[in-house]
Formats: C-alpha cells, sequence, structure tokens
C-alpha cells in the first residue's frame, strides 16, 4: 500500500477554470478509492489589501466569505456532474491557501490541485504554490490542468512511473501499481541511466564504455524493484523501460500515451518559492496528463533529500 489507504482526497479551489478540472478528476479518484472528498478554499487578509476609502476590511472580508461559498458550490455542482455516487465536504478556511492545504495534507490521502500556470515567453509552467505543496504536503500531490487544450483530462492510456532506486521512488512505485489496478490500466515504468559523466571520464583515459553491460546491470536493477510489486498485483500489466537519457524527457516521452504520471518528490525549502527536484519540476510543468508526486509517509516536510 502506499500508506494513505483509507483517507479523504482533498481539492483545493480557487476560481481558475483548471480548478473544476481538478475537482472532477478529484471525484473521479475518490470514487475509485472509495473514500471522502472535501473541496477547500481559502483566503486571508493578505488579499484584502485595498486603497482607501473603499470597503472596510470586515466587509471585503464578508465579500471574499461569499465570494469563496459560491466558488465552493460550483464545484460541488460540477462533482454531482461528474460523480454523482460522490459527496463532497465544502471546507472554507480564513488562512493562506498553501498553508490551509499544507495543514489538511496530514489528514489526507491526497492532494488535488489544478495548478496556477505562468506563461514566461511562451512556456507553461506550473506556479509555485502548486510546487511547494508538492514538495512539502504530507501525502501524495496531484496536479492536474485540461489535456491538449480539452477540458477533461485523458481517462485512457497508461500509468507511467520513474523509477531510479531511491525510497521516494518507492514511494511512487507503490502508488503506481495501486494506481494502475484501480484504473485497470498497464503500467510502464521507466528507469534511465547516463553515461555522459563516464564517457567523458572513459575518453579521457582512452578507454571503453561498455553501454551495453550498464544497461544490462540496470534492467538487473529494476527488476528486481519491481519484483514484489508484480507479486502483489498480478493483475496489473508491467513494461519495463530502461534506456540511457534524461528522466524527465524519457517520462514525458512515454506521457503522451498516458493517463497519469507518477514520480517521486526531492523537495527542499519553504512552501512557495520552493526547490522541488528538477525531474518532478520539468514534468509537472510540461506533461501532457495529470502528475502524482508521491512521498513516503515517514518523510516530512523538513526532512527532505537528506
Amino acid at each position: 500500500m502506499s500508506g494513505f489507504p483509507d483517507k479523504a482526497v482533498i481539492a483545493g479551489v480557487d476560481g481558475m477554470a483548471s480548478s473544476l478540472t481538478a475537482v472532477r478528476w478529484a471525484a473521479a479518484e475518490a470514487r475509485r478509492r472509495r473514500v471522502g472528498l472535501r473541496l477547500v478554499h481559502a483566503f486571508d487578509k493578505d488579499s484584502l489589501e485595498y486603497p482607501k476609502p473603499l470597503p472596510t476590511h470586515d466587509e471585503l472580508a464578508d465579500m471574499a466569505r461569499m465570494r469563496g461559498q459560491r466558488l465552493l458550490r460550483k464545484a460541488r455542482e460540477a462533482v454531482r456532474e461528474a460523480e454523482p455516487s460522490v459527496d463532497a465536504e465544502l471546507v472554507l478556511r480564513y488562512e493562506k491557501p498553501a498553508q490551509a492545504l499544507l495543514a489538511m495534507s496530514e489528514e489526507a490521502g491526497l492532494l488535488v490541485l489544478g495548478p496556477e500556470e505562468i506563461r514566461p515567453l511562451g512556456r507553461m509552467l506550473v506556479g509555485s504554490v502548486s510546487i511547494g505543496l508538492a514538495a512539502h504536503a504530507k501525502c501524495p500531490v496531484a496536479v492536474v490542468r485540461p489535456h491538449d487544450g480539452e477540458e477533461h483530462p485523458p481517462t485512457e492510456g497508461t500509468v507511467v512511473v520513474g523509477i531510479d532506486g531511491t525510497r521516494t521512488s518507492e514511494a511512487a512505485l507503490a502508488l503506481a501499481f495501486e494506481e494502475a489496478s484501480w484504473r485497470r490500466a498497464p503500467l510502464v515504468a521507466v528507469h534511465t541511466w547516463s553515461g555522459a559523466f563516464l564517457s567523458a571520464l572513459f575518453e579521457e583515459a582512452r578507454w571503453t564504455l561498455d553501454a551495453r553491460g550498464i544497461e544490462e546491470r540496470e534492467s538487473e536493477v529494476l527488476a528486481e524493484r519491481l519484483a514484489g510489486w508484480q507479486e502483489k498485483y498480478p493483475d496489473v500489466a508491467v513494461e519495463r523501460v530502461v534506456v540511457r537519457g534524461r528522466p524527465a524527457e524519457e517520462l514525458l516521452r512515454h506521457a503522451d500515451r498516458a493517463q497519469l504520471l507518477v514520480v517521486g518528490s526531492r523537495g527542499r525549502g519553504g512552501v512557495t518559492g520552493t526547490l522541488l527536484g528538477s525531474t518532478s519540476q520539468h514534468v509537472l510543468s510540461y506533461a501532457p496528463c495529470p502528475v502524482i508526486v508521491a512521498r513516503s509517509p515517514e518523510v516530512g516536510a523538513s526532512a527532505l533529500d537528506r
């Protein structure tokens, strides 16, 4: 098990179109897991700054509260349309959104976000709040946005997981097998290796790099990592991919035919402006399907990537 078997799915609601996309996806995930769904909207005083002599702070807080209630009701209607069997609990908090969702992640099985997207020089990137929560939430975090301009993310295709042999990789593998089993989807396990540094050393020493031997050894490592999980989930068909290259590039290549991509977290830093592992950060920004960033339940927000 991934360590979060019976806890609710929590979805952030912020009024953006991507938020409703994420809410619908979260409802389907709650149905598959047979757990509750919580829709959360949070706001704080920093969002209520205004020049005088506009309405008072209390009046603006009331307006923000009413707006939050309206957004939550709209999100609940989206859930009812997408998944009528899922009953959503509405939660309104007067708190910084990132801090509220981080605190609630302690009691969640999955945190689902519709990312705040920024477009520097025409490129689409996931904003710092989503990246920060992916790095530090106490549960796995799913970042969901529309697929190729469509309203709904893909619901067919493979589940892809990145494996590098670390503890966070093992957590990603556990979650990926669960998701593939719930979805009745094949699993693609991707393990990459890079010979760039070794090639440079060998070239300088005039040695020949045994790429085939390295790949055979890496294939053995991957087989060892998968063995126990394949026994536990005999219903999941597994495709093993061992390739020389950059992890993010290979994961994105396989994500083209996937309904879900699962990676591990190696985050550091604060909740906003966080440094997330380069592979995770890259796939969050560019994957054409939803991405779940997994972590071991034993890894806390202050003890990452030691």
